[in-house]
């Protein structure tokens, strides 16, 4: 995922929650998938905003699977209004996380860090973690700017060491990439 250019200066540190995905019906509901651990933890937040700081105040219309939920907002009340907002980022300020445990990490957290073999061999960099279904994924960027791709996964990224700036892998996991 890529993150939109945050413009809103409230946003000091902003976190990408979830994305608006497409139109659910007539009425102005929409898709939304969630980068939280449990989907309805989006509502934890009272405002979400998007990059340009505009608020967005959702209401839980019906769960869908896994990340995906289907939400009306307040004052989108049809399908072109809905279709407008296809790919809106929806942000808090990271202050407004809970803290995270010593085994646990934000994808923020994640993204830009070096990636080095167990040999300390460097690999590249995280360019960004996706999940499709399946579990977590790193695209990371080789010194060459190849993309491959690594799960994350407790056999393939034995150690995460974000104070250090950097995750340890096998390289016997990675895919070769896009």
């Amino acid at each position: 995922m890529a993150l939109k250019k945050i413009t809103d200066p409230t946003l000091k540190n902003p976190v990408c929650l979830a994305e608006i995905t497409s139109p659910h019906g007539v009425r102005g509901a929409v898709k939304i998938k969630t980068f939280t651990e449990y989907s309805e933890d989006l509502f934890d937040y009272e405002t979400l905003r998007d990059a340009s700081g505009k608020p967005y105040e959702l209401k839980l219309f019906a769960p869908k699977h896994n990340d995906l939920l289907v939400v009306t907002i307040d004052g989108v009340n049809d399908r072109d209004a809905a279709e407008e907002l296809r790919g809106t980022q929806l942000f808090v300020d990271r202050s407004e996380l809970p803290e995270t445990d010593e085994d646990e990490f934000y994808y923020e957290d994640l993204v830009g860090l070096k990636v080095e073999d167990v040999s300390g061999n460097l690999i590249g960099e995280i360019l960004s973690v996706q999940n499709f279904g399946a579990g977590d994924f790193f695209d990371i960027k080789t010194p060459t700017s190849e993309i491959m791709t690594l799960p994350f996964t407790a056999e393939a990224v034995p150690d995460v060491k974000i104070t250090e700036g950097k995750i340890i892998i096998d390289p016997t996991f990675l895919l070769s990439g896009k």
